[in-house]
């Protein structure tokens, strides 16, 4: 069992709820992958805050994570899976035949000593979670993970934990995928994939129990604009929850813009022509 609860012995253990997978090893990260990280604390290059609500945190080691899977038919085999601070999912430490190490997106099922590989097509149907391969030859109906939106530009869709994507068919050089969002779209079946869901789907289902551990995480605490003074919100002010205050117009960001139900996707954007079903089950802007 991955969820693990605690007596009550102090205030915050009454409502934590953390997972630590069976599957992890206690081991370093591989010394050869990791570089070092530096935090900006949602500073620019010119010192302004462009980001709020982020600084502090614990100290992190980047694994650097090979998202292509460029090396083909070359099998290799998992010798760790470990914990990610920089990510929900875990990592997989794979030692390839020619001596070379990498680290990737642990699937749901893969364990130590199991052996997979990248290639272009196959023959034997060896579809387990894994294994890497074009879009074009995976069956449909196959769950998928890592998916690249642009040929050789690496995994950018269903990367994080308990996540992964549907594919529905392959027509005229195009994949259909059904995301986790509800959202149905074209992808070039020259894509890469690979096989099955991302692993540690429990991440969502942990419980924090205090504020301090999400200062460990690099999170500041978040305050709301109802409760801030005029001067520093739109929604501040008020007698409490005054009509002309405190919320009671429309909810915007500290710049004015709209906060709920307010579109924020481009409508000239390329992609949007990629797009079959929104999230929200309708046809995208422009088609019946």
């Amino acid at each position: 069992m991955a969820l693990k609860t605690f007596r009550p012995l102090t205030p915050s253990l009454r409502f934590t709820t953390l997972n630590r997978p069976e599957e992890i090893t206690d081991k370093r990260p591989e010394r050869s992958l990791v570089e070092h990280k530096h935090k900006t604390g949602g500073r620019n290059v010119y010192g302004r805050l462009t980001s709020r609500r982020r600084g502090g945190g614990h100290k992190q080691l980047y694994r650097r994570i090979d998202f292509k899977r460029a090396k083909l038919d070359i099998s290799a085999r998992v010798q760790a899976i470990e914990y990610d601070p920089n990510r929900s999912a875990l990592l997989a430490l794979l030692a390839y035949t020619d001596g070379t190490k990498t680290y990737i997106i642990a699937p749901q099922g893969l364990k130590i000593g199991d052996s997979i590989y990248s290639a272009l097509k196959t023959d034997t149907n060896d579809f387990r979670p894994g294994n890497s391969f074009p879009l074009a030859v995976i069956p449909p109906s196959t769950r998928v993970h890592c998916v690249e939106l642009l040929p050789g530009h690496g995994a950018q869709l269903a990367r994080s934990a308990g996540t992964s994507v549907e594919l529905i068919a392959i027509e005229n050089g195009a994949a259909q995928l059904k995301l986790g969002s509800g959202e149905t779209r074209l992808v070039n079946a020259k894509c890469r994939a690979t096989i099955g869901e991302v692993s540690n789907a429990e991440h969502n289902s942990r419980k924090l129990g205090k504020a301090g551990r999400n200062r460990w995480l690099g999170r500041r605490p978040r305050v709301r604009g109802v409760a801030m003074n005029p001067v520093d919100h739109p929604n501040g002010g008020g007698q409490g929850k005054s009509k002309g205050g405190g919320g009671r117009q429309h909810l915007v960001s500290p710049w004015g813009q709209l906060a709920k139900g307010f579109p924020t996707r481009r409508r000239s954007k390329p992609s949007n022509s990629l797009i079959l079903v929104r999230h929200s089950g309708r046809p995208p802007r422009g088609k019946k």
